[in-house]
């Protein structure tokens, strides 16, 4: 499967876009909507005209058409054909390629128990949920045997339930296939559980690539912090295994229980909306909770952000605004707050 290498890419929002894709890796572009991810996939497709150089395993893919790239593409509308069954929609492109009877229904036929719709086989689009289309119009992209795969918010239409599913199977379809996979989406989870690497994109230039982890760990700058949701990293000072799966670590002065069976933990990371503040001291155990002082107050369209020292600490905490508005929080106010425990991401590897 190829290295993909764009150079200097400039389309639309785009400018200067430079990013290269491994060898069967699944990268995603992780983004805002407008922010330039579809249009680099319509790049690498070659759908659309730019500036730049795209190359695949080295060789430039500039001049040659759509249909010679090997590459297949799953836009976020599906685009099933609704006079075709479902076999004939996961047959089309075999067809099209003028594939033999046989090979085209033996392959078909593999794509449907891959994907568990085999009992779907008669059916046509309109009376297929959404779960079932992503499934069929998969099927469809995978029949051709691409070399290149360019997802765009395949699950963004699906409940949350559907789209959890679907995820854990994507990603284990890809590591069956090996395909060279491009993954477009804003969703940060979906990022942080199927990508090897993510690919920051906002107003058409790449922030920061890494893996989830180095996005989440060491956000290259505000901008990435911002976007993805600007969690509270804690250097620890120190920390050890009290079983259990359990782990305290002491971070500014304060000792953090953690979820963790791994070695000694560098950094703690745990995100505004997982930090409870209240007033008045809330009843339960003492786990992961602390008093500290408000140190500011930031009102946001979306939330209120609240700013709270803790230990040697600056933790910034955030909540709806109907909830704020009940209670009595000031600047200079001493508050209790309590760290989510299964919220908290841990990180082992040496600073980057």
């Amino acid at each position: 499967m190829p290295v993909i290498e764009l150079k200097n890419i400039s389309k639309y929002i785009c400018g200067d876009v430079n990013l290269k894709i491994l060898d069967r890796e699944f990268l995603v572009l992780l983004g805002a909507n407008g922010s330039g991810k579809t249009t680099l996939l319509n790049v690498i497709a070659g759908l659309i005209d730019y500036d730049g150089s795209v190359l695949f395993d080295g060789m430039a893919m500039d001049n040659v058409p759509v249909n010679r790239r090997r590459v297949s593409y799953l836009f976020q509308d599906l685009l099933l054909f609704p006079h075709l069954d479902v076999v004939a929609n996961v047959a089309y492109g075999l067809r099209t390629l003028k594939r033999p009877s046989e090979q085209i229904k033996t392959k078909v036929n593999e794509l449907l128990r891959m994907m568990k719709i085999e009992h779907l086989a008669a059916r046509y689009p309109n009376q297929l949920s959404g779960g079932e289309k992503q499934r069929v119009a998969l099927a469809r992209a995978l029949a051709v045997l691409p070399k290149v795969l360019l997802l765009d918010e395949p699950l963004s239409s699906l409940d949350a339930q559907s789209a959890k599913y679907l995820r854990v199977e994507l990603k284990q379809i890809h590591c069956k296939l090996g395909v060279t996979t491009v993954y477009v989406t804003h969703d940060l989870q979906e990022a942080e559980e199927m990508a090897d690497r993510v690919a920051v994109i906002q107003n058409g230039r790449l922030e920061q690539v890494g893996t989830p982890e180095e996005i989440f760990f060491y956000p290259a700058n505000r901008s990435v912090s911002d976007f993805i949701g600007m969690p509270n990293i804690l250097e620890c000072d120190y920390c050890h295994s009290i079983g259990h799966g359990l782990m305290e670590v002491v971070c500014g002065g304060l000792p953090i229980i953690v979820p963790h069976d791994g070695n000694s933990i560098r950094r703690i990371v745990l995100f505004p909306h997982d930090i409870y503040v209240s007033d008045t001291k809330p009843p339960g155990p003492t786990l992961n909770r602390f008093q500290g002082i408000i140190t500011e107050i930031e009102t946001a369209q979306e939330a209120v952000r609240i700013e709270v020292k803790a230990g040697k600490n600056k933790l910034l905490a955030e909540m709806p605004h109907h909830i704020f508005e009940g209670l009595n929080l000031t600047k200079g106010k001493d508050v209790f707050i309590i760290l989510k425990l299964r919220r908290i991401k841990t990180y082992e590897k040496k600073d980057l």
